[in-house]
């Protein structure tokens, strides 16, 4: 394996056609676009990281304390949109996907590179746009992430804005969705077929499929309401003649899907480092494979189930139940594998696995509450308390984002030639994880004792869950930074990374790192299993 690392080529870093930041803005580099994602990321995750601490600060004590309701209602509306449009949505495939998409297929780039760098153009566009909804017309836009009409039809704030800038970020997925599939179909390797692919490139190729054909939808349903305010056209008010329930279906047509686009490439991560770190074949390769399509599937037809108390009819509430509970198995046989791999591996119990673990065990929280809303009788009871918050932080923090952490723990050294401390990683997890039940796992007790999630007050019986869902915050706060502090740190002065750190099998870890411009001095010719680890213990 040794001898493919050697190449003739400068590091992608080292490679500069322009002078100084040109090098980046004009980069048609998948490597290099993939850390436009990561940095542009990284600072809206922060920024809105810190609206979610200031509403728990308000939380801390029954009563106004450091902000008012409307004040509250603009932070939580942001820190939705930032979070959900900017950051979960595009993070893992735009950083992730960008980044090692063309590496594990044995491809030099991805098929259309101009379009790619195209795609984040369009992006920081949305970006900018939803800051300008923040000082514009009347003021932040205060009617939640989700748009709900006819509030947000009549509200006098600046939500047109807002609207727009979701409806441009759109646009940045679809293409970025479309660059995707055509590379899997068009530039694999020789020999690689479509069971000889690795995981993380299937989970991306499901994943852009919903991009694809779910993201109109929104776009369209978004413009509806620009045109209703605009223009007074009543699709969504019923002072206009319209209906607020269709608006709920469109947006949770797309919504819904969604939660997948931000959760299968967290899978796909997560499936790459299980079987380095137990150094053993991935259990269930095609299992997990057509999970990830099943996934993709079923996610379409479960929009309902958003909408049990909107007045849908009987047998209506009675299928999207039934499809929920549908939409868990392929998702269990995924956590059954993903164990199963562990199983008997010799296991390295390194900063990316801690993360991947944790993925396994909010997730499974995180889904299994997702049954009880998604059940009629328990739904009713907990429509809109904080459990819903509590569910929804489990899958999409403790899914979309640990998923994330662990990426970026596990390709850190191939990404920058350079190892973090792992010590300081490891503590950085403990203080994360803490802080990260302290916040949320409080919201699912209060949230059955009848909590109302979005509510800037609350009754004094709720303090106690609030208060230590406060103190949980600046914990997980803390463990961010310290996490980033160590990853930041380390990206010039950190000792160099060897090839294959980890020991891993698949295509990237056989360049070198930082890898090199265009990846690799030859195209590969894959003749075995993605995890086969036979090779890596011939080399050692």
């Amino acid at each position: 394996m040794e001898s493919s690392v050697a190449s003739n080529q400068k590091s992608y870093l080292q490679h500069k056609p322009y002078k100084g930041i040109l090098n980046w803005l004009l980069s048609t580099d998948h490597k290099r676009i993939g850390l436009l994602y990561l940095y542009s990321i990284m600072v809206f995750f922060l920024i809105a990281a810190i609206f979610g601490l200031l509403m728990r600060i308000e939380k801390i004590a029954p009563g106004e304390t450091i902000m008012g309701p409307q004040t509250y209602n603009g932070v939580f509306t942001l820190h939705g949109i930032i979070m959900i449009f900017i950051i979960v949505i595009p993070g893992l495939a735009a950083v992730f996907g960008n980044f090692f998409l063309p590496l594990l297929i044995g491809a030099r780039d991805v098929a259309f590179p101009r379009l790619n760098l195209f795609s984040w153009y369009i992006y920081i566009a949305g970006t900018i746009l939803a800051i300008i909804s923040q000082f514009v017309g009347g003021g932040a836009p205060d009617t939640g992430w989700t748009f709900y009409v006819p509030y947000s039809a009549e509200s006098s704030t600046s939500v047109i804005w807002a609207l727009t800038a979701a409806f441009v970020l759109g646009f940045s997925s679809i293409l970025t969705g479309l660059n995707f599939i055509v590379t899997i179909h068009r530039l694999r390797a020789p020999g690689m077929t479509w069971f000889k692919m690795p995981l993380f490139p299937w989970s991306i190729y499901a994943t852009a499929w919903i991009q694809v054909l779910a993201t109109p939808i929104i776009g369209i349903t978004l413009l509806m309401v620009i045109a209703e305010r605009t223009l007074n056209i009543g699709f969504f008010d019923p002072a206009l003649g319209g209906d607020p329930v269709l608006f709920q279906h469109l947006f949770w047509i797309y919504s819904h899907p969604a939660v997948y686009i931000m959760i299968l490439p967290a899978m796909g991560v997560v499936t790459e480092i299980f079987p380095t770190f137990s150094q053993k074949p991935v259990f269930g390769y095609t299992a997990i494979a057509l999970s990830s399509i099943a996934i993709a599937a079923v996610g379409y037809f479960v929009w309902g189930h958003h909408m049990f108390t909107s007045g849908i009819s009987y047998w209506s509430r009675w299928f999207f139940s039934f499809l929920t509970f549908i939409v868990a198995v392929p998702s269990a046989i995924k956590v059954f594998n993903w164990v199963s791999t562990m199983y008997g591996g010799s296991i390295d119990m390194k900063p990316p696995l801690l993360y991947a673990i944790s993925f396994i065990f909010l997730f499974m929280i995180g889904g299994l509450s997702g049954l009880a809303l998604g059940a009629l009788a328990t739904n009713v009871h907990l429509h809109d308390t904080s459990f819903v918050v509590a569910h929804f932080h489990y899958i999409v923090f403790g899914g979309m984002g640990f998923g994330f952490f662990a990426g970026l723990h596990y390709w850190y050294p191939k990404m920058y030639g350079r190892m973090y401390n792992v010590r300081l990683a490891n503590i950085a997890w403990g203080i994360l994880f803490l802080g990260f039940n302290l916040l949320y796992f409080p919201l699912f007790v209060i949230g059955l004792q009848g909590m109302p999630r979005r509510y800037f007050d609350y009754f004094p019986e709720y303090h106690t869950g609030h208060l230590l869902s406060t103190i949980g915050a600046f914990i997980l706060i803390a463990g961010i930074v310290l996490m980033l502090y160590n990853l930041f740190f380390h990206v010039k002065r950190g000792e160099k990374a060897p090839a294959n750190p980890w020991k891993g099998v698949t295509l990237e870890w056989k360049v070198a790192s930082p890898p090199p411009h265009e990846n690799f001095d030859e195209i590969p010719v894959v003749t075995e299993q993605p995890y086969t680890f036979k090779s890596t213990e011939s080399d050692s």
